[in-house]
């Protein structure tokens, strides 16, 4: 049996830097992008690109020839957020402040479901899970219009990475009761168990059959709030990002700052 080898870590910070040095910089760069109504020019390494996301994985293609190939147009995505976008894939960490417009950009509302899904994966995102909430409802709501679906069917791939149970009670009442006037989460009509321990509708072993119920999703943020345990359930993320705001329960999630 091999002997597995010595593992070297080097400074992610400083291996973070390197990698930032080479967004939108034309050295090496082999795929110039064309964004926005001001035509502006974003330098990139399709080798990059591909192997992080395979959205454009499928837009580049193979490399065909030498040189650069032709620009790829992209008109209606502001510079803003596609560079947004291409910071998080060169360095796995993007600093979107919780005021930012990047969030309620065009751009932005026409991301695709795999363009959008690393950014809200990352534990370095700058901002807030309730702003998080707001822009994906916007964003699934220009989906729906655009492709003639529901909107929870076209939100499904996106809001499985929201950490709902970061939301403070009052916040995930709020949000129950707005997805029953318009869902986001996919609503299922089973009985579950429900309760009201913390907050409306806290899990408990009491069953109410027949009613439309929120599926595993929101059940399990609530879990977290009623057992007082973040760790207490595997399918409600409650890793705080860099930009979550604090609140009261928090505490006792008893997970570390990332």
């Amino acid at each position: 049996m091999e002997t597995p080898g010595l593992v070297v870590q080097g400074e992610a910070a400083s291996f973070s830097t390197a990698l930032r040095s080479l967004l939108n910089n034309p050295q090496y760069s082999d795929v110039c992008f064309v964004v926005g109504q001001e035509r502006q020019e974003v330098f990139a390494h399709r080798c990059l690109l591909a192997c992080r996301c395979n959205f454009f994985r499928g837009l580049l293609g193979p490399k065909l020839g030498p040189g650069m190939p032709s620009p790829v147009v992209l008109s209606t995505v502001p510079a803003e957020a596609f560079l947004a976008v291409l910071e998080f894939l060169y360095t796995n960490s993007v600093r979107l402040h919780r005021h930012s417009e990047a969030l309620r950009t065009r751009g932005f509302l026409e991301l695709s479901a795999p363009a959008l899904l690393p950014l809200l994966r990352s534990d370095r995102l700058c901002v807030d899970e309730a702003e998080l909430v707001l822009a994906a409802r916007s964003w699934a709501r220009v989906g729906a219009a655009v492709l003639e679906r529901p909107v929870a069917e076209v939100a499904a791939p996106v809001v499985r990475e929201l950490r709902l149970a970061l939301l403070a009670p009052a916040e995930l009442s709020a949000l129950e009761e707005q997805n029953q006037r318009e869902p986001l989460i996919p609503v299922q009509t089973r009985g579950m168990p429900r309760a009201r321990v913390g907050g409306r509708g806290c899990p408990t072993d009491s069953a109410v059959t027949g009613l439309p119920l929120q599926v595993e999703q929101i059940v399990e943020a609530w879990k977290c709030h009623a057992l007082r345990r973040g760790d207490a359930t595997r399918g409600a993320p409650c890793r705080r990002r860099r930009g979550t705001l604090p609140r009261e329960h928090h505490g006792f999630l008893d997970l570390p700052l990332k």
